[in-house]
């Protein structure tokens, strides 16, 4: 079977280099452009064409999914399927081209969390599981037929980016699972649930308000912000009026009467924020213009 594997984050290198070595034929790799990043602003390749480059699989990288050239070029491979894993929205022209179309591995359970950021919102919203789906692309985003799909716990004190590595594994063994059956011809894939408006969770894109903490909010709501904005975009407060990122958090459930916002410290061993039910006391921490640190050694080189 010809496969075109388009994708860019690390996320997305787990299943390719699942297909890989599962000896599926993997023709060329659609991938973000280079772009410019660091001090330096040097050109990065994605996670996805180093890993392309370093097995020798041909590489595309266009700026327009449209462009008739690289229609064409991708048209050359005469490719069975496509795979596609962190990546962009794909037009009909290039989803519908190859005979057995288009599968994409989404990080959540469909039809819940389409969108973006499906691994932040799932720890943001305090879910207890979430799981990877492959489905088949078609018009709108994430609904496709489902072809698979596998659930996976999320632990009471897991973080986005512990989260995030599970489903990259895990969603390497279920696109397998998929190809597989898709080679056998033995799967047609069963239609989204059609659950009611109200109660879909959406996974939009964060940005840079969203990470902001509002004391206000009861503490569990701010613990699960922190661990599903970890370590990235992270969530973040103001301390004497500098941003102060909080990449690991503890709650603290009690009732008190302290005001939403406020300090508390010894300035030796803990840092917590009251909030409505409880406090937030900060275990990792970065205060702009510093380095991140633990709040013991935060504590002793600040002064309240």
């Amino acid at each position: 079977m010809r496969i075109i594997f388009m994708g860019t984050p690390e996320f997305a290198v787990a299943s390719l280099d699942a297909l890989v070595q599962h000896g599926y034929e993997v023709v060329a790799v659609i991938t973000a452009p280079d772009k410019p990043a660091g001090r330096g602003l040097q050109l990065q390749q994605s996670a996805v064409k180093q890993y392309a480059v370093e097995k020798n699989i041909p590489v595309l990288q266009p700026e327009k999914l449209k462009n008739p050239a690289f229609l064409e070029e991708l048209k050359s491979y005469n490719a069975d399927l496509q795979v596609v894993v962190a990546f962009r929205m794909l037009p009909e022209v290039v989803w519908n081209m190859p005979r057995l179309g288009t599968v994409n591995v989404h990080a959540s359970l469909l039809p819940q969390y389409r969108g973006a950021a499906p691994i932040n919102w799932a720890v943001i919203n305090g879910e207890k599981e979430s799981g990877v789906t492959t489905f088949r692309l078609q018009h709108e985003i994430d609904t496709g037929n489902i072809l698979y799909a596998s659930k996976v716990p999320i632990r009471e004190d897991e973080t986005a980016g512990e989260l995030y590595d599970t489903l990259m594994k895990e969603g390497a063994k279920v696109l397998i699972r998929t190809v597989t059956s898709l080679e056998k011809g033995d799967i047609s894939g069963t239609v989204q649930n059609n659950i009611p408006p109200e109660e879909l969770k959406h996974a939009p894109k964060i940005f840079k308000e969203d990470c902001r903490i509002n004391w206000e909010n009861p503490v569990e709501n701010i613990y699960n912000l922190i661990r599903g904005l970890s370590p990235y975009p992270t969530a973040f407060t103001t301390l004497q009026d500098k941003t102060l990122k909080i990449f690991k958090a503890e709650k603290e459930t009690t009732q008190h009467t302290h005001a939403p916002g406020s300090v508390h410290t010894d300035q030796k061993t803990f840092l917590k924020f009251a909030a409505p039910g409880g406090y937030i006391h900060l275990v990792d921490i970065q205060l702009e213009g510093k380095k991140r640190m633990g709040v013991v050694e935060f504590l002793r080189g600040f002064r309240f």
